[in-house]
């Protein structure tokens, strides 16, 4: 009966699965958010250029901050730790207030600015990290060690599917247009299971090409013959599953099943013909270009309105040790519009109120530059200590500018509205109706947690309507 009931629950309705439901519905209390996207800018946009303003630093242009690094205790990287001097570089771009909130926007980033009151930027984020891959796995899977799962694999394992014929976790992959970036890689690990099941795994979503590789049947097998294979497919799994019990036979029956329905929903999720100009409008002419950060943007729309729980947008090339007002302008103008593009339309539409987005890196960056520095060029390094990211929808609150870093954007000098990386997770969670000191899998003989063992909080002053008090 229990591997029945196992085998039978590939194919029940949405509402069915999920860690949490056997006992409170799909979640430890009301949800605020039914889904997410995150936006994850892989390489570290600098906050200097785009968020934290910093006007006094023009006075201070090429001023070496040695002394005052060693006070810090600053962590220098391998690129920058034989620099004989750390001259200071202002930002190369105007700032403007903007909206209600008077927030501070770069001018490279126009549409944001538009939309301030939409959404909540946060100055006091900081990590553990200081190079880009351990930095990218603390903020994808909570952890900087190998093996652990990532953020949308806890949420399709604790709330299930809200939609049976598409996968809980997808991962679009956004090109950028600058030919000069420095590209970080990145690895399934930012999107995997890890010990959970493999069916809470994100799904790559391809531009080009067939969006998922084999989705077609082959020539000569009709959707009755298919169906037949899989039944006889199925039958022996179970036969194996029931001798050998391990629950990765499970697993590939439920992938095969959903391979099936895929094929069916798939190329209607990927058919943007029904689209209205007016729309393509909002997230800007590279919404036609399959590929582009503004059609992936659009892809994540129709994913958050045909009921995935958790989409997750890589665009790559912030890394910027060098050109960076260069690089940095070309790949704002990728993300801007096509992120305003993306708040309007799920606002007009009804579904901002219940999908929380959140765009962001995995780290900050230096106010020193690295390599030469002259007015009109520069390379800023790691900088782990304090970023920017914002969030917007599901109860965030819109036009707030919530922490603040001291002259040099080096350290947060609101002590009490400090974010950790295990604080937004703590804060993802709780938006998605899961209490993260409850949310946990049996692992190891360890209770594995997203946000790990050590101290976390939801960060209740950036929210409407929180079920957490701050811990």
């Amino acid at each position: 009966m229990g591997l029945g009931t196992a085998a039978l629950s590939a194919l029940l309705p949405k509402e069915l699965l999920g860690a949490i439901g056997k006992t409170t519905g799909n979640s430890h209390f009301a949800p605020k958010a039914k889904r997410v996207i995150y936006i994850s800018l892989i390489g570290a946009p600098s906050q200097l250029e785009t968020f934290d303003y910093k006007p006094n630093l023009k006075k201070e242009f090429k001023k070496d901050i040695k002394d005052f690094l060693v006070k810090s205790g600053q962590r220098l990287t391998g690129m920058t730790a034989g620099q004989s001097s750390f001259p200071v570089a202002p930002a190369f771009t105007d700032f403007k207030q903007h909206g209600e909130s008077g927030a501070w926007v770069s001018d490279l980033l126009p549409y944001t600015a538009k939309m301030v009151d939409d959404i909540c930027i946060i100055k006091s984020m900081h990590t553990d990290a200081i190079n880009h891959e351990p930095a990218n796995q603390l903020i994808y899977t909570g952890s900087m060690q190998n093996g652990k799962a990532s953020m949308g694999s806890w949420l399709s394992y604790g709330l299930g599917s809200l939609n049976n014929d598409l996968p809980t976790f997808c991962v679009l992959h956004a090109q950028h247009s600058s030919p000069y970036s420095n590209v970080q890689a990145i690895s399934s690990r930012l999107w995997g299971s890890g010990f959970l099941p493999g069916k809470h795994a994100g799904v790559n979503l391809r531009s080009q090409g067939d969006p998922v590789l084999f989705l077609k049947d082959a020539p000569g097998i009709d959707r009755t013959m298919r169906r037949d294979m899989l039944d006889g497919l199925s039958s022996l799994n179970q036969q194996t599953l029931q001798h050998v019990g391990d629950p990765e036979i499970q697993t590939r029956i439920q992938q095969y099943e959903m391979a099936y329905r895929m094929q069916m929903s798939v190329p209607e999720l990927t058919d943007l013909s029904s689209e209205s100009e007016h729309t393509y409008a909002l997230y800007g002419p590279d919404s036609k270009k399959p590929g582009t950060f503004a059609y992936t943007a659009l892809m994540a729309r129709r994913l958050a309105e045909r009921g995935v729980r958790f989409t997750q947008i890589f665009h790559r090339g912030w890394d910027q040790h060098g050109n960076l007002p260069r690089d940095i302008k070309s790949q704002c103008g990728d993300i801007d519009q096509a992120c305003y593009g993306l708040i309007q339309d799920l606002k007009q539409r009804g579904l901002l109120e219940d999908t929380l987005v959140i765009c962001g890196g995995e780290f900050g960056r230096t106010v020193y530059s690295q390599g030469q520095l002259t007015e009109k060029n520069y390379g800023r390094d790691h900088h782990p200590r304090a970023f920017s990211i914002w969030m917007a929808g599901a109860g965030v609150k819109g036009g707030m500018v919530y922490g603040d870093t001291d002259e040099y954007s080096f350290n947060i000098i609101t002590p009490d509205q400090k974010v950790h990386v295990r604080d937004l997770h703590a804060t993802i969670l709780e938006r998605c109706g899961l209490d993260f000191h409850k949310f946990s899998y049996l692992y190891q003989g360890l209770e594995q947690k997203l946000t790990g063992v050590e101290p976390a909080r939801v960060v209740t002053d950036i929210l409407n309507g929180s079920h957490l008090a701050h811990h």
